[in-house]
């Protein structure tokens, strides 16, 4: 065993005891004083050992992509690998929904009493739904909206409207849509790496993409359909700078100004998108004017938001005093700060967290020194920026519990790490089994 390795193991072995510790520990505050909100600590979860239709699908997808994934990976022309790579993933995140079965796994998720699709027929009259929209976000406000509603801007509530008004309507077209737009998300991942980095690491990095355990709760999320949407914002920025292409620039503006209008927390992404500006910095000297169409296309969401009568500020100042009049108020950020931890280790697995031990072992390698323009220093950079952005966001305490949920849009971009793995097949085999085990033995939801 070669030194590199057993200290990717030591990186695991005190993985496992982390969330064996946020699972001890949280039981035990549940169980005394009940403050958690959880029923399976440190996830939204609740124990049910079970089997479903999904089950044989999920199996031959975790088999197939741990034996051959690599190799094809390898030798497939890029032009292929990156459908195959999103085809695989579509059916990763379905097969592993429906072991809940159609209705559980997917049909009902987006209709319980906190999702989105409680507030369809209140968007009758969109301006006026925009204009009004803060006046429900607090407790006590009439006809206040659900949890996720007021817990994000309107963008992703007005999603699902615009969903129903084309004839897509109901729980089971929305979760159709959040796994289907939510699984391009490892392409535009797998772009971004090959952009910035170089082909290989993308290639090598492919398999642990699709095969995330983070597909557990992609299907079905709406997280997983702004995941998406975040990761393109960052992939088409890294085309732009990289090709100095204006309208790829223009596009990723667009993009990461929808972006900040699904959620408030992902305006975290823009700590990545300085990484590709950063990485990038030598295409966006050579033509500065892609900075105008970048800025251009950010103005375009929030400008129309704004004419439209939703104040972004004003919004998220009341979310705040929202999420600390509900449970976000109660559960303790002393357990929750090192505990969601534990659910990015669940979300992103064993193997990550040894690709993000040889990422800061390439990083101090790079140090000062020409390694730091290495393929693999500027992947590293990459994924720095992202595990830089979790550690915000769980520091903030807006992030107490349901991050193994909430952070998918940072989490998809720490499995890249895994690329710098040596014996690939292993590690997919450690991450299948811990998606399979996760969707077996618990009854997940939100």
């Amino acid at each position: 065993m070669t030194r590199s390795l057993r200290r990717d193991l030591y990186a695991s072995v005190a993985a496992v005891l982390l969330v064996t510790a946020a699972v001890l520990i949280g039981h035990h505050i549940q169980s005394t004083s009940h403050t958690l909100f959880v029923n399976w600590p440190p996830l939204l979860a609740t124990w049910g050992p079970h089997l479903g239709p999904g089950t044989p699908a999920a199996v031959a997808v975790a088999i197939g992509t741990v034996v051959y994934g690599p190799a094809l990976a390898a030798r497939l022309p890029w032009r292929k690998l990156l459908p195959l790579a999103w085809a695989t993933a579509l059916v990763w995140i379905f097969s592993l929904a429906l072991i809940d079965g159609w209705h559980r796994g997917i049909a009902r998720r987006l209709t319980s009493r906190h999702e989105y699709l409680q507030v369809i027929d209140r968007f009758d009259d969109i301006p006026n739904a925009l204009r009004g929209f803060t006046g429900h976000i607090l407790l006590g406000s009439p006809d206040h909206w659900p949890a996720h509603v007021a817990g994000h801007p309107p963008a992703a509530p007005l999603t699902f409207v615009l969903l129903d008004r084309i004839g897509l309507g109901g729980g089971g077209w929305a979760g159709v849509w959040c796994i289907t737009v939510g699984a391009t998300a490892c392409v535009a991942v797998l772009v971004t790496v090959r952009a910035l980095a170089d082909e290989t690491l993308a290639r090598r990095a492919a398999p642990f993409l699709v095969l995330a355990p983070a597909a557990v709760w992609m299907g079905t999320s709406a997280d997983a359909y702004f995941a998406a949407v975040a990761a393109w914002a960052v992939a088409l920025l890294a085309l732009a700078v990289t090709g100095r292409s204006l309208w790829w620039a223009g596009a990723s503006g667009l993009l990461f100004g929808l972006t900040c209008y699904l959620s408030y927390g992902l305006t975290l992404v823009a700590l990545i998108g300085a990484a590709v500006l950063w990485l990038g910095r030598r295409g966006l000297r050579e033509r500065p004017a892609l900075l105008v169409p970048l800025f251009a296309g950010l103005a375009v969401v929030p400008a129309l938001f704004t004419l439209a009568g939703f104040d972004w500020w004003e919004a998220y100042r009341l979310l705040v005093t929202r999420y600390h009049q509900g449970v976000g108020g109660i559960r303790p950020y002393d357990y929750w700060v090192w505990a969601n931890l534990a659910c990015a280790v669940l979300i992103t697995g064993l193997a990550t967290v040894a690709g993000l031990r040889r990422t800061g072992a390439v990083l101090v390698r790079a140090r000062g020194g020409t390694h730091g323009r290495t393929a693999e220093a500027r992947l590293a950079l990459l994924v720095s920026a992202a595990l830089l952005a979790l550690l915000v966001a769980d520091l903030s305490g807006m992030s107490k519990a349901e991050t193994e949920r909430i952070w998918l849009p940072f989490a998809i971009w720490l499995l890249p790490a895994c690329a710098l793995l040596n014996r690939p097949r292993a590690w997919l085999a450690a991450q299948a089994l811990l998606a399979l085990l996760l969707n077996h033995l618990l009854l997940t939801g939100w």
